[in-house]
């Protein structure tokens, strides 16, 4: 079988348990990155309408990657067992190609968080959030999908604009054009909701009374949950990458002393 029958037999011993590693490791990654892009925060539609969501390009890819990593973990055992120098080498080709494209993964993951910046979001919520007079279909979905993101999410997280209320004053926006300052200082979406959600004191929200609206600004709500699977994506990718090249390294040397 080999140069060094004791040694050998070691080494294949920790190539299976590598490749299980990597197997299950593999099944995470597809399960977080799944997760990621089922869009469970409801946020991508603002992602999208920036013309920027390579992170979720990220995500699709370490879905990809998470099957490739299980289905080579097998063909890795089942290689290491039989000591089959051609399905060790057909498993270490495969293998580098996944390796590149998870690397991909992982860098488009980590640099693409750096543009979830505030600015980013309120230039969009200006620019698309009830806006009337739209270029074509895609800008018209493109807004009306928006304008429902931010709706829900200043409900949900009783929050109003990107930094808070100021956001629909300080700036000429879509909404602004088409709404009066003394009837919608901000979006009604702002107010402090009763339990049938209708405000609890529209005039008291309009003048701006605290109590009555929502003087936070919503960024956290939405840098949080995409900065948190940002960094998952990149993060728990790394760490594979990490395990996988040391295997790749124990397959390289063990297909070599093979015979």
């Amino acid at each position: 079988m080999a140069k060094s029958d004791g040694g050998i037999r070691i080494l294949q011993g920790l190539l299976v348990f590598g490749n299980v590693v990597i197997g299950m490791c593999g099944i995470a990654l597809t399960a977080e990155c799944i997760f990621f892009v089922s869009d469970p925060h409801g946020l991508y539609p603002l992602l999208e309408a920036t013309e920027n969501d390579d992170i979720y390009a990220a995500a699709w890819i370490g879905i990809f990657v998470g099957f490739a990593l299980f289905a080579l973990s097998i063909l890795g055992i089942v290689a290491v067992i039989k000591s089959n120098r051609t399905l060790l080498l057909v498993y270490i080709i495969l293998m580098l190609i996944t390796y590149a494209f998870e690397m991909a993964s992982c860098i488009t993951a980590a640099t693409h968080r750096d543009f979830l910046t505030p600015n980013l979001f309120l230039k969009q919520m200006l620019e698309r959030y009830q806006k009337s007079e739209t270029e074509n279909n895609n800008d018209k979905w493109m807004s009306e999908g928006v304008t429902k993101t931010w709706d829900k999410l200043m409900l949900q997280n009783q929050c109003c604009g990107v930094r808070g209320p100021s956001d629909w004053q300080e700036y000429t926006s879509a909404f602004r054009t088409t709404h009066s300052d003394a009837d919608f200082p901000w979006p009604h979406n702002c107010c402090v909701m009763d339990t049938q959600g209708s405000p609890i004191n529209l005039d008291g929200c309009k003048l701006g009374v605290p109590g009555y609206y929502n003087s936070n600004g919503c960024y956290d709500a939405i840098s949080g949950p995409m900065n948190t699977h940002a960094w998952g994506v990149a993060w728990f990718g790394f760490a594979i990458l990490c395990w996988t090249f040391c295997v790749l390294l124990g397959t390289m040397f063990y297909w070599s002393r093979i015979e």
